[in-house]
């Protein structure tokens, strides 16, 4: 047996949805969700880990995993900000807005700061086009951003951690 990554929880929490499901292929997606709960990312040992557990091969899990952009496949910050760039954001200063947090906290779009607290990254669509521009910050939505709106979340997310 392979040296296992994931917890004895991923594994209470697989068996309880796989009755949910007809096919264990299923399985893909929540495990993924879970596995990256766990690990705040999706590191190849997981990815295999999670493939041996459905019993399908590994590329089959990494496909998934990077199809999806809510998947992380490298390390993230602890808050990864990932702000809408698709039509309706831009049109409203998405634009204006990547750029000012790369300079408020000193990173390209797809790095992350030196400290570890924040990932800034670009969605291609939120699906909030009427409160447009949008952010994801970790699983929730900042909606109605503009420059004074995303300085004031980073400096709270700053000062709270």
């Amino acid at each position: 047996m392979k040296e296992k990554h994931l917890s004895e929880k991923f594994y209470q929490a697989m068996k309880q949805k796989e009755s949910r499901y007809p096919d264990r292929k299923a399985l893909i997606l929540p495990a993924l969700h879970q596995a990256q709960a766990e690990y705040g990312w999706l590191p190849k040992e997981v990815l295999a880990e999670i493939a041996e557990y459905i019993g399908v091969h590994e590329a089959q899990i990494r496909e998934v995993a990077s199809f999806y952009t809510m998947y992380n496949l490298k390390p993230v910050g602890k808050m990864h900000l990932k702000l809408c760039t698709n039509v309706a954001c831009c049109l409203r200063g998405a634009d204006e807005l990547m750029e000012y947090a790369e300079k408020k906290l000193g990173v390209k779009c797809g790095e992350t700061t030196p400290d570890g607290a924040f990932t800034l990254s670009e969605e291609e669509c939120l699906g909030a086009c009427t409160t447009a521009p949008v952010m994801m910050a970790n699983d929730d939505y900042v909606e109605n951003l503009d420059i004074n709106s995303l300085n004031h979340f980073i400096e709270k997310v700053k000062h709270e951690r």
